[in-house]
């Protein structure tokens, strides 16, 4: 594979008159978060980065990285994934403040799902930037996507799509390994069972019987994906990150380089370590496809380099910003900022493709450049890192508080022990 050539650039820096600027109007919104991941704490410190505001946070459960932070305040509630909960919550919070624009933003997908479900009956101060549900519910079922995918000539590994009905008396078109993922990943995580995983990969087709059964017994009653496994290691992954302006047109394309993933069984495919790199042609087949369904808001595609015929070839696509999203900050395009340009300041937007080299990873450094191997990575990002475009989303300098980076540092540590168990000592 080609690696292009590394350029290094920092983003033209705000001056006095955009900074007052940007201040004063970001008193008259407030962004309101969904979720209680990394994905919601990278997208407060990018609103904070950007315009010195404190975002608002309600998830599920009173853990994670956004407890005791100083960008932003959080607020548990366990029945928040239900309508009823969910709509309580965020009218609440709209009346509380009938003078500020709610930005409301979902950074997982089922609460993504409840906004675009409401949008129409949402309070008037609430601007929910998403597409329609009917949309989001073909894009996000993965194998509706993957007959999209096909129509539009976009690559995807080969596909079998099971279902209850056919129990063991199934033909598939490929040899083993398999990956075996359900379609529907919103009603899957509803059937919480012991052995449940992200994603499986089954050896054979006794393994694979024996997942088909696990997962149709915990309840879950949509198709299930079975696929070719395509060879390589973390380093084949890709990751690409978009933002389509209210009127359906790609505004920017980022494109992340993952060279190691999560490997726990919950955590399965979860990015740990990217760099952003460019590729043409194939953002321009997903900027199309984007642009054809007049796609609005963020979305983000896995994808997968196949070095048996050269080709990338993708997995899913999220209708949100992924939890990795920060890769995208970090290169120097402010996520924040796109929303608010384009639902807040009503600005045109230019399009951009980033080519600007920047490293993200929410792991160890000593836990990175353990567990990847290529050195031509590595070399590169020792270079990113001395170059200051490097970033772990968790650590802010202006976030630093004693329980906050007490409980940051034990949960940094517990990484050299999750990728000791599931991959292994290695130098």
């Amino acid at each position: 594979m080609n690696r292009s050539k590394i350029v290094l650039k920092r983003p033209e820096p705000l001056t006095i008159e955009d900074m007052s600027k940007e201040m004063q109007m970001s008193q008259s919104f407030i962004p309101l978060l969904f979720g209680g991941d990394i994905n919601v704490y990278s997208v407060a410190r990018a609103f904070h980065e950007r315009y010195g505001i404190k975002s608002r946070a309600f998830g599920k459960y009173q853990t994670g990285p956004c407890i005791d932070s100083r960008i932003l305040d959080y607020s548990a509630n366990p029945r928040l994934e239900e309508q009823d909960a969910f709509l309580e919550v965020l009218s609440g919070f709209a009346e509380t403040h009938k003078d500020k624009i709610i930005l409301a933003i979902g950074c997982g997908d089922s609460y993504v799902q409840l906004l675009s479900r409401n949008r129409d009956n949402l309070p008037k101060n609430v601007i929910a930037p998403y597409i329609d549900v009917n949309l989001m519910n073909e894009l996000i079922h993965k194998e509706k996507f993957y007959l999209l995918c096909q129509r539009e000539g976009i690559d995807y590994p080969a596909t079998f799509v099971h279902r209850r009905e056919m129990g063991r008396s199934f033909e598939l078109p490929f040899e083993a390994p398999y990956i075996v993922k359900p379609s529907n990943g919103i009603e899957y995580w509803r059937h919480p069972y012991p052995t449940q995983k992200k994603v499986y990969k089954a050896a054979g087709r006794e393994e694979l019987h024996r997942i088909l059964d696990d997962i149709y017994g915990s309840g879950y009653d949509d198709s299930i994906v079975i696929q070719d496994f395509i060879p390589g290691d973390d380093t084949y992954m890709r990751v690409l990150t978009n933002y389509s302006d209210r009127n359906g047109k790609v505004k920017m394309m980022c494109l992340g380089h993952v060279l190691l993933e999560e490997h726990t069984p919950h955590g399965l495919g979860n990015h740990a370590v990217i760099i952003t790199e460019h590729n043409e042609e194939l953002t321009a087949k997903i900027k199309k496809l984007l642009e054809d369904l007049r796609f609005t808001g963020f979305s983000n595609l896995d994808i997968k380099y196949d070095q048996r015929d050269g080709k990338y070839k993708v997995f899913e696509i999220n209708t949100r910003q992924g939890r990795s999203n920060f890769y995208v900050t970090c290169a120097g395009q402010n996520i924040a900022r796109y929303l608010v340009e384009d639902y807040i300041y009503h600005n045109p937007i230019e399009y951009k493709a980033v080519t600007e080299k920047a490293l993200w990873m929410m792991i160890p450094k000593g836990v990175a450049f353990r567990y990847i191997k290529p050195e031509e990575y590595r070399r590169e990002m020792r270079m990113l890192i001395r170059a200051g475009k490097y970033a772990n989303s968790l650590f802010y300098k202006k976030d630093r508080g004693f329980r906050r980076m007490l409980r940051l540092y034990k949960s940094q540590l517990g990484h050299y022990y999750k990728f000791w168990k599931y991959l292994g000592k290695q130098k």
